[in-house]
């Protein structure tokens, strides 16, 4: 028997088994009118509201609704009440700027675009279709008792399209299908043992990687689900302390702000022995993964993905034969990207091409990139994904990524394009050379530096340095910026006048194993 995989297998689940549980619990403070606890039946009966106000609107199969937003309850319905009955989500990272927004809005063909209350004035010239502000609900919802058309599902359609900085200025639209979901959210959910007595916090944007698929594994799981807006140290741990959670994701600086709160932080730490941090983005140092440890008592694990990948490639979580070893080596065991998670097969390249390259197989690899044919087959090129991460496997079939072979930051979990930092400065009128590269920073892994070579009539200094960095801020989203500007009086580059940017690189990661932090 063959039955088709569907995101809607997860709600549908939920529902049956766990209708009057609280599935959601969504964030109280915000622009938008909370919708508080909602039980699992209410998400479903909301979902099934959202297909039908599509359906009265002509958003027929296949065509896409993008979605700009901070974490929500919304958007976490939307999941299901756009996906489970054949349209295409196209979830928009919010801290975008306008133009950010607009071309993915225009490049992904989206006939629908939510946007969330906080936003609803800087995209204001975002245009679309039909456009909605979430928290509007008579206008996002059909009336009661709508049902939507019914559905057929195909697992091989895509789901959701999402967009990722890569190795072009403009960023990707990453087709990842419904097949893809469910893979990789039930094999994740086996990985991190997550039962229907876990409480998720959503301290990882649930545009991200769809939120690591994490809201369609605790969906079917019938987990209770917490909502967090802003990313706030002692907030988490509040959360963490008042709703009995026990599961989070997020990127290394999201445990730093936690670890930063500590010392302010009145009576025992929450969580203790209960807590699992899930933790990607870029491996932490040693030292915080003993912090996590000993200072909080959460569990640490390591996962190593892309969004391309939905994203779960490799996990590594603390297993009974490092049992006995001191806490220190058990920590370093940690920093490694882990083991190849059920059902994936990696490679690391051999040819002149891929030489040290990390190429995986997989169940959750993507569809392709959305009208990007050429990019689609390149990444594709011989049955295997090509991460443009560089890496090798340890005897015990552990993955360990040890540089970035593709121009591409990753600062506070988020992917940012080198190129699209470069052409943003380029067209600054001082800009006569410039390269970006990833320097270390103990807050967010990586942070972003320009290498700028001035026009000759210019003078770099202090003012400059914060001018360029202003200039970028306006024209990308702030975390696309560079943190600092160093001036050079010439970049390195082959005799064929391509930048290297290994050797640029090189003298801000001497002493350490790995040219990523």
């Amino acid at each position: 028997m063959f039955v088709p995989f569907s995101v809607n297998d997860f709600l549908d689940r939920a529902v049956q088994v766990y209708g009057d549980r609280v599935g959601v619990v969504d964030e109280p403070v915000q622009p938008a009118a909370s919708q508080g606890e909602l039980t699992y039946r209410e998400i479903g009966h909301l979902a099934r509201r959202q297909a039908a106000k599509l359906d009265q609107l002509g958003i027929g199969v296949g065509d896409r609704v993008a979605v700009v937003s901070q974490n929500s309850s919304r958007l976490l319905t939307s999941f299901f009440g756009v996906c489970g009955w054949g349209r295409v989500l196209v979830p928009v990272n919010f801290r975008l700027v306008p133009d950010e927004v607009r071309y993915i809005v225009e490049h992904s063909g989206a006939r629908v675009l939510y946007v969330d209350p906080e936003l609803e004035e800087s995209l204001k010239d975002v245009e679309c279709e039909h456009k909605f502000v979430l928290g509007t609900d008579e206008d996002l919802y059909a009336a009661e008792g709508a049902e939507p058309q019914p559905w057929e599902p195909d697992e091989a359609a895509t789901a959701t399209i999402n967009y990722t900085s890569g190795t072009t200025a403009r960023p990707k639209g990453v087709q990842i299908t419904h097949r893809n979901i469910w893979v990789n959210a039930v094999t994740f959910g086996l990985h991190t043992a997550v039962t229907d007595r876990d409480v998720y916090l959503h301290t990882l944007p649930q545009f991200h990687a769809n939120g690591w698929g994490m809201p369609f594994t605790m969906t079917g799981m019938g987990v209770k689900q917490v909502v967090l807006r802003k990313i706030d140290g002692a907030e988490i741990l509040r959360r963490v302390r008042d709703h009995g959670v026990t599961v989070m994701c997020a990127a290394p600086a999201v445990a730093a702000a936690v670890l930063d709160a500590l010392p302010d932080w009145e009576g025992e730490v929450p969580g203790r022995d209960r807590v699992r941090i899930i933790m990607a983005g870029a491996p932490p140092p040693t030292k915080t993964i003993l912090r996590v440890q000993e200072e909080l008592g959460w569990e640490f694990i390591q996962i190593y993905g892309l969004t391309e990948t939905s994203p779960l490639l490799t996990i590594n979580r603390s297993r009974a034969e490092w049992d006995d070893l001191d806490p220190e080596d058990r920590a370093a065991r940690l920093t490694r990207a882990g083991a190849p998670a059920l059902g994936v097969r990696l490679s690391i390249g051999q040819d002149e091409e891929t030489q040290g390259e990390v190429l995986a197989r997989s169940n959750v690899v993507l569809e392709g990139y959305w009208e990007q044919p050429e990019e689609s087959e390149r990444c594709l090129a011989g049955g295997w994904f090509h991460t443009g991460d560089g890496g090798y496997l340890t005897d015990d079939g552990y993955l360990t990524i040890a540089d970035r072979k593709k121009d591409v930051i990753i600062t506070g979990g988020e992917n940012v394009s080198s190129i699209e930092v470069e052409d943003a400065l380029f067209s600054h009128p001082k800009v006569a050379e410039v390269a970006v590269i990833g320097v270390p920073s103990d807050k967010w892994g990586e942070t972003i530096k320009a290498l700028v070579v001035l026009t000759p009539d210019a003078e770099g200094g202090p003012e400059t340095e914060a001018e360029l960095i202003q200039w970028c801020k306006q024209r990308l989203a702030g975390y696309k910026a560079p943190t600092s500007v160093e001036f050079r009086d010439e970049l390195a580059r082959t005799a064929t006048g391509k930048l290297q940017k290994f050797k640029l690189r090189s003298p801000y990661w001497e002493g350490r194993d790995r040219q990523v932090n």
